[in-house]
């Protein structure tokens, strides 16, 4: 699609894993390089405590795996509706409001993207999820109203906010030729989303697309959630999850949760924490998995095997195994993961993906043949268990599989300029 002068405003797909900008302009791609010459961005946040100063995206994980002493942050769209927004964190000897971290990641956006258009960005359409927080929608609208505040704080004076799936739909329909009947699986690092959506070439020119999209839906399951289940299934019984107290009761789990949870793992470093498990070892009748989580934490490696956890993942898209190395914590120490161990550990949120898409076509009204097309998009959506699972729901629909971390970004930059021009 070409255009004769540029868009005045922006989109800005601030996702859990990875964020992008788009933004049209005449004959170029509508995403914006952020982080050297790639289009992503990664969501991730480190303050740098040797050279007192935040740091972003890759280069953020690049200081944090080379020893620089500071404090790693992943996972930041998970806060918004959750308790922890209204509450602080300690940030280089200082208390800073999490919703403070949201802007300063979201300006850095805002920044790259101007630098790059040579042009400040006043209008902005901000992705979101179609639920912030299931089933609570207050909280729900409390989420969006702090983007705003956020948005606004950081010089936008007009913002906007399109459904990510829909926004994943304009991008399709950029480049179809007949009119489809489109399922959008939308599966993010923290929500999966839905839309069903009638698409066609006629229609991309009209701004009220309402009629247009028959449902929306999704549910409070992403990547990180299949990262945590992988983790707590195939590596946190090495470090005493699971084992059993001389009561014969099973050890709190309250640890574990915490180090397989990206934004919760600082907390097992508090002073409290490791009491609280020092107190509780000798009555554990097999201390050794006890034993190498004291060494992990002494390490601070928490987030270390988080990231060896979320790439084990992805190696199970194509492979059906890969093994952890944790000889750092204990020599010959090793982590045999599987994809069968994967897709029995994430198999109840897969149902649960499944249900949200039943439920959707049942809200629309809409049988299942008649799907043409079913758009897959959102860093986890190649997962094979989660694919066949949508497949057997939808036998006669063709798989499309769209650009995993820039159909947002482009489909909200056609959604700003025909808002703002």
């Amino acid at each position: 699609m070409s255009f004769s002068s540029p868009a005045r405003a922006c989109g800005i797909d601030f996702g859990t894993s990875n964020s992008t900008v788009g933004w049209q302009r005449p004959d170029c791609d509508a995403l914006i390089a952020l982080e050297d010459d790639k289009i992503t961005l990664p969501s991730v946040l480190f303050f740098n405590f040797e050279e007192r100063r935040p740091v972003y995206g890759r280069l953020a994980l690049h200081e944090y795996l080379e020893g620089y002493e500071g404090r790693l942050m992943r996972s930041l769209k998970s806060l918004l509706g959750s308790k922890l927004l209204k509450s602080e964190t300690t940030v280089l000897g200082s208390a800073m409001p999490f919703k403070d971290l949201l802007g300063l990641f979201i300006g850095q956006l805002k920044q790259r993207a101007e630098a790059v258009a040579q042009r400040p960005f006043e209008e902005v359409v901000l992705g979101r999820p179609v639920f912030f927080v299931d089933d609570d929608p207050i909280a729900d609208q409390e989420a969006q109203n702090t983007l705003v505040a956020v948005a606004r704080k950081l010089g936008f004076k007009d913002v906007s906010f399109q459904y990510e799936p829909i926004a994943a739909a304009f991008d399709y329909e950029s480049g179809i030729a007949r009119e489809e009947l489109v399922l959008i699986v939308d599966i993010g690092g923290g929500t999966s989303d839905f839309s069903l959506v009638r698409l066609s070439p006629e229609r991309r020119a009209i701004a009220e697309r309402h009629e247009d999209i028959l449902a929306t839906g999704g549910v409070h399951v992403g990547g990180t959630d299949f990262d945590k289940q992988l983790s707590l299934q195939g590596v946190m019984p090495l470090f005493g999850y699971g084992s059993r107290m001389k009561s014969d009761a099973l050890m709190p789990t309250s640890h574990h949760l915490n180090l397989a949870t990206w934004h919760t793992i600082n907390a097992v470093y508090a002073q409290k924490s490791q009491l609280a498990l020092q107190s509780m070892r000798y009555d554990i009748v097999d201390p050794s998995g006890i034993d190498r989580l004291f060494k992990l934490i002494e390490q601070r490696a928490g987030h270390w095997l988080a990231m060896q956890v979320e790439d084990s993942k992805i190696a199970l898209t194509d492979s059906d195994s890969r093994p952890i190395d944790l000889g750092r914590i204990e020599p010959g120490l090793v982590a045999e993961l599987s994809r069968g161990l994967f897709e029995g550990a994430i198999e109840p949120l897969l149902q649960r993906i499944r249900a949200s898409v039943g439920q959707l076509l049942e809200t629309a009204g809409v049988g299942a043949e008649q799907i043409d097309t079913v758009f897959f998009t959102g860093g986890s959506s190649g997962i094979p268990a989660l694919r066949q699972g949508v497949a057997a729901l939808l036998p006669s629909a063709r798989h499309v599989e769209g650009n995993t971390f820039g159909s947002i970004g482009s489909g909200l930059a056609i959604e700003a300029r025909k808002r703002y021009g």
